[in-house]
């Protein structure tokens, strides 16, 4: 059995008070036995991508850094594998929306650049970070192959694919997705659902258990063209037959421990083998953009 962490929380403008209160939920995971704990996506301050503007650069850190000293401490104190996610500043105007993993040695794992990068009213993603360029690769950390994904990549069945094909154990996405506060509950409701039932067919599709760790609580449009996003929580964790085994509530700061089994990965193979059954030879046209 696998024990993981998952810590949903609010943020505030106060980097330093928002690292306390991780640091802080981290460790409290880490009390009730988790091995492995998962953040959402940019945790260390506001989601700064309602807005573009040049000044938000500055949130940004170098890997490694003070930062990932920082988290790197706590896992090796912890005693465990810690999945982050933090802007990363590469070079003078080169930026990525970077997951770093540290084992429960301290080290740094590995990292992964989110490959997918949205540009929606509130999510102005592509002015602040380059698509990753490091692939679909699992990260090998201690605990075994984690297949680390960021926030808008949860909607592509082929970046899961290729982690699971690649040797990945989990499905992990950090991740910050709320409504626009003026949609209708009933909209609410139906981009909730698709968001999990996505995530869910992924396990199904490759037989691996998905961890997805979402913020919570409201934030402003800083620029008020918006009435800002209410972050819609409900982090979750399904199992490999896409069954719920973990579901946070919407609005409630939350950290939680749960235990997963991964052998079931063989099992739910063995029973549904959608690896063996693969077309591979008829599949080339998936690296298109369209079929015209």
């Amino acid at each position: 059995m696998l024990n993981v962490g998952i810590v949903q929380q609010s943020n505030t403008a106060d980097i330093v008070l928002n690292r306390s209160k991780l640091k802080a939920n981290i460790l409290a995971c880490a009390e009730k036995g988790a091995q492995l704990v998962v953040l959402q996506e940019l945790h260390d301050s506001l989601y700064f991508c309602q807005t573009e503007s040049p000044e938000n650069f500055d949130l940004a850190v170098t890997i490694p850094g003070a930062e990932t000293a920082y988290y790197s401490e706590i896992a090796k104190s912890a005693k465990i594998v810690l999945v982050t996610s933090l802007f990363e500043k590469r070079a003078p105007g080169l930026y990525h929306n970077t997951a770093v993993v540290f084992d429960s040695d301290g080290s740094i794992a590995g990292k992964y650049r989110k490959m997918h990068i949205p540009d929606d009213p509130a999510y102005y993603e592509k002015f602040y970070f380059t698509p990753g360029d490091l692939g679909f690769t699992p990260i090998q950390t201690s605990l075994g192959k984690l297949g680390v994904l960021v926030c808008w990549d949860q909607w592509y069945p082929e970046a899961a694919r290729l982690m699971a094909l690649a040797g990945a154990e989990l499905l992990i996405y950090p991740t910050a997705i709320g409504w626009e506060s003026t949609d209708a509950a009933e909209e609410k409701q139906r981009q909730t659902d698709a968001w999990m039932i996505a995530q869910r067919a992924h396990a199904v599709a490759n037989g691996l258990h998905v961890i997805s760790v979402n913020r919570c609580g409201y934030e402003p449009d800083p620029s008020a063209v918006t009435n800002g996003i209410e972050f819609w929580g409900n982090s979750f964790v399904a199992g490999p037959q896409g069954e719920i085994l973990f579901q946070a509530p919407n609005s409630k700061e939350i950290n939680q421990v749960i235990s997963l089994d991964l052998l079931r990965t063989e099992t739910v193979r063995r029973m549904w083998p959608f690896f063996r059954d693969r077309r591979i030879d008829a599949f080339g046209n998936i690296t298109k953009r369209y079929l015209d």
